[in-house]
């Protein structure tokens, strides 16, 4: 497998807790950041990926928030292995069904961690038709019930980022769908691949350092594990990638929007 061509992305709120999950990631590949402190996350994150990395070689695309703890990385490359053996393009947790406080779209995936065959979607990459595609049909998609255990709703559209694997199933593309586990706190969840737990998710990243609750809650799955508490150290080989002028043209937006409703009372 050529590590050279596969890279982990990270839309990134909290870079005290990104300091200390981002040494636990998979070695030997490119490390990227979009810093989305200035509210850019989700869906313009996606786009914003897409524009900045198109250029960069890359096969294969890892997402994985700041509050992934990565277990056992080496099982991500079997993850890889078995989405190019078997042309899968998308991976990673349902929506629904699946984590107790995650009741949404069980056909669509959450993007706290992802695998995406980078260099094969952007072959067929648009934003515009990404954009058209947050909707449902009735019975579009065939889904096997008796691997839920949890609420779902295969009409939500909860998530305004559903319309970018919505885009991706319309387009023919192959979906693997991990298992996970809830832990203890009824919050943090295990991911599995073949059974085997290789990350957790602690939820939350906003609050970490700001929460004590939220603090405590992930400090201990750090201290359980024997993770270094140390987020003073950042590694100088991530790039980091931050639209400057994102804040404003938000506010732009809104305030446009505001107007043209305005205008239609």
């Amino acid at each position: 497998m050529n590590k050279s061509k596969i890279a982990i992305l990270t839309t990134v709120v909290n870079f005290e807790l990104y300091s200390i999950t981002s040494r636990l990631f998979p070695k030997g590949i490119k490390k990227y950041v979009i810093d989305g402190t200035n509210g850019m996350h989700g869906l313009d994150s996606i786009f914003y990926m897409f524009k900045k990395l198109k250029n960069e070689n890359i096969d294969w695309l890892i997402l994985a928030d700041e509050d992934v703890i990565f277990e056992d990385c080496d099982v991500v490359f079997s993850i890889i292995r078995k989405m190019d053996d078997d042309n899968i393009s998308v991976c990673g947790v349902r929506d629904g069904g699946v984590i107790a406080h995650r009741q949404y779209n069980p056909n669509l995936i959450n993007t706290f961690f992802s695998i995406i065959d980078f260099k094969k979607i952007s072959k067929i990459w648009s934003k515009s038709e990404v954009k058209k595609n947050q909707y449902t049909l009735p019975s579009e998609f065939k889904i096997d019930e008796t691997k839920l255990n949890g609420f779902f709703d295969v009409n939500s559209l909860y998530e305004p980022y559903y319309c970018f694997f919505l885009w991706l199933k319309r387009k023919g593309m192959g979906f693997l769908y991990l298992d996970a586990h809830m832990f203890d706190d009824n919050i943090s969840n295990s991911i599995l691949f073949n059974g085997q737990l290789f990350a957790c998710h602690t939820w939350y990243a906003r609050a970490y350092n700001l929460n004590k609750k939220h603090t405590y809650r992930i400090n201990k799955i750090f201290y359980n594990r024997n993770i270094e508490i140390d987020s003073t150290i950042l590694e100088s080989k991530i790039v980091i990638f931050k639209d400057q002028l994102f804040y404003i043209k938000m506010k732009m937006k809104k305030l446009y929007n505001k107007i043209i409703n305005r205008f239609k009372k």
